[in-house]
């Protein structure tokens, strides 16, 4: 394996990320490591950090959810341009709910939502993957300037009653708050069939004549058939009562108080729905990743449409000596990432690193800010290893990619990007072998940085 020269990597990070974002930029960027990793910390199968000590949310039932609450604030807070309400409604029940103000429509609201209570230890189709889903959508859009207002809300006590969303979406009809559109997300992680059999990937709409609901159906359709999606719908017109859009439909004292909502989900219609409902033999292990991954692709794909995607480029070229934002005539704020403080007279469109770190550039268009993600620049006055220093091996990769060193007891740090530049997984090894498990991410070709305190080495990587 041969080390990728300077210049490749200059030509490859520069051509490859000059691009304005558009909705189908926007869908690329739902991650599916980062999905995993959210569904099997929120449903207890591995350990997370909820105020600073390390916990299990292993259940989730509403009288015994506040750990789960909290770490649904935490994720929130974790987050740019977000609003957090944490809303009590009764002696145990807490929504979740993060807002994201339109900057030209701010009174034009769309909704995408779950549930996050559970009647069993687990749950994790039900509704671990709407939850993680909300808070995917949420890290991607909160970084984008809409035009319109984007909700993030996460219902309590759903299982005993559509509790938490009836009590918002009455408030929200008394208040006349201008809701345009609300898209229920639950149970939309199993899928039986086999790939390539009929039936694999279908997925329901549960809609009815309530509101705008069937617009609102034929805008999802319209985007599933826009853009790139492995899925095939299955509208359900009398669709079911039994999560929470159907709060929304009949929210108030009135008909004329109803809201449009919609429910997205596993095809129940089609009896393909997970075996294990209600039942702590919910796990991680039960899903269908891949398909879940396409159902939140399409979900992102109708929120940033509905929402208005001002046209601000946040992202950011990379050389082995400049970081360049790609949106030009603009004012620009450089930041050092791992202590989130601005540069002093970083303030140019590009910017060069003296010192090896993290960087993002702040972004400020008319009244839009956007912030970019954050970049490792590591290359300065570094040696580049040689090959019987280094050794990465397979290549092409479909499992477990292997980097064995012969430098001794040194601790390497290990990155792994995508072509955009974005960090994929990352550790630290004084190992003589270091295995990275690639099995969940998508197909398609990586860049691999190996540090150590004296040396560097980037590598092309191919995953099958």
């Amino acid at each position: 394996m041969k080390v990728i020269k300077t210049t490749l990597i200059c030509i490859l990070f520069c051509s490859i990320l000059s691009y304005g974002q558009n909705v189908q930029d926007i869908i690329n960027q739902v991650d599916i490591t980062r999905l995993t990793q959210t569904l099997n910390e929120f449903t207890g199968e591995q350990t997370t950090t909820v105020d600073g000590n390390t916990v299990t949310i292993l259940n989730r039932q509403q009288a015994n959810n506040d750990l789960a609450a909290d770490y649904l604030v935490e994720q929130f807070e974790a987050l740019d341009n977000l609003t957090i309400t944490d809303q009590t409604f009764n002696t145990n029940g807490r929504n979740i709910i993060a807002t994201q103000l339109g900057k030209t429509n701010p009174n034009d609201i769309y909704i995408v939502c779950a549930h996050y209570d559970t009647v069993d230890d687990y749950c994790a189709d039900d509704n671990a993957t709407g939850t993680a889903a909300v808070l995917e959508i949420a890290r991607i859009l909160s970084k984008q300037c809409l035009d319109n207002t984007i909700i993030y809300a996460l219902w309590d006590e759903e299982e005993i009653g559509l509790r938490g969303s009836a009590f918002f979406a009455d408030l929200a009809a008394a208040n006349g708050d201008n809701i345009l559109g609300v898209l229920n997300m639950d149970m939309m992680g199993y899928d039986g069939d086999n790939p390539g059999q009929p039936g694999d990937n279908q997925f329901d709409i549960d809609f009815r004549d309530i509101a705008g609901s069937i617009a609102m159906k034929n805008d999802i359709v319209t985007v599933l058939n826009t853009y790139t999606f492995d899925l095939e719908v299955v509208e359900v017109p009398n669709g079911t009562t039994a999560s929470d859009h159907a709060s929304f439909w009949f929210a108030g004292t009135a008909p004329s108080d109803a809201f449009t909502a919609v429910l997205v989900g596993e095809s129940w219609e089609t009896n393909d729905e997970t075996p294990f409902y209600h039942t702590s033999g919910d796990r991680f292990t039960t899903l269908d990743i891949p398909y879940y991954h396409e159902m939140v692709k399409l979900v992102t794909g109708y929120m940033v449409t509905k929402g208005n995607l001002i046209a601000v480029d946040n992202t950011v070229s990379q050389t082995m000596t400049m970081l360049t934002s790609n949106q030009s005539s603009a004012s620009y704020q450089w930041y050092n990432c791992d202590t989130d403080m601005p540069i002093s007279g970083a303030t140019n469109q590009s910017f060069t690193p003296t010192a090896n770190g993290n960087y993002a550039v702040e972004v400020i268009s008319g009244t839009c800010t956007e912030r970019s993600d954050c970049l490792s620049f590591n290359t300065l006055g570094l040696d580049s290893f040689s090959e019987e220093e280094v050794n990465v091996f397979p290549n092409p990769v479909k499992t477990d990619l292997h980097i064995e060193s012969t430098i001794g007891n040194q601790d390497l740090q290990i990155n792994l990007y995508d072509l955009s530049g974005k960090l994929i997984l990352n550790t630290i090894s004084s190992n003589e072998l270091t295995s990275l498990n690639l099995k969940d991410i998508p197909q398609g070709i990586y860049f691999l940085n190996v540090l150590s305190s004296e040396k560097t080495g980037t590598y092309k990587i191919v995953k099958e």
